[in-house]
């Protein structure tokens, strides 16, 4: 699994099966060239945030996914963000995610169906 647009969606499926709510994907490659495509994700808890952030990193370890990971945040502060490199992927609790709103800071990003 080489391919970007497919390591996007993988995470995006994994992190739902793990129940993750309002998964996201942005593609951001017109607007911005800090990365390709953005993963949004509300984790129910800090535990969760947890388990959800352990998950990719355990799949990207797995699916031997090569990219040069950066990992920001705790569970505690209630946002996990983990870049990896084209693709960042943002896990926030509800209150997180509604202070940020990415989604409207990043409106102009086209949404990547799943």
């Amino acid at each position: 699994m080489n391919n970007t647009k497919d390591i996007v969606r993988f995470f995006a499926e994994t992190l739902e099966e793990k129940k993750a709510e309002d998964v996201i994907i942005l593609d951001i490659r017109k607007i911005s060239f800090i990365a390709d495509y953005f993963i949004i994700c509300t984790a129910q808890s800090p535990a969760h945030l947890k388990t959800l952030s352990n998950t990719i990193l355990k799949e990207l370890k797995e699916k031997e996914i090569n990219r040069n990971l950066k990992f920001e945040g705790n569970p505690q502060t209630g946002w996990i963000l983990l870049d990896c490199g084209d693709i960042v992927i943002h896990l926030f609790s509800k209150e997180k995610r509604e202070y940020y709103h990415l989604e409207y800071i990043w409106q102009e990003a086209e949404k990547v169906s799943l």
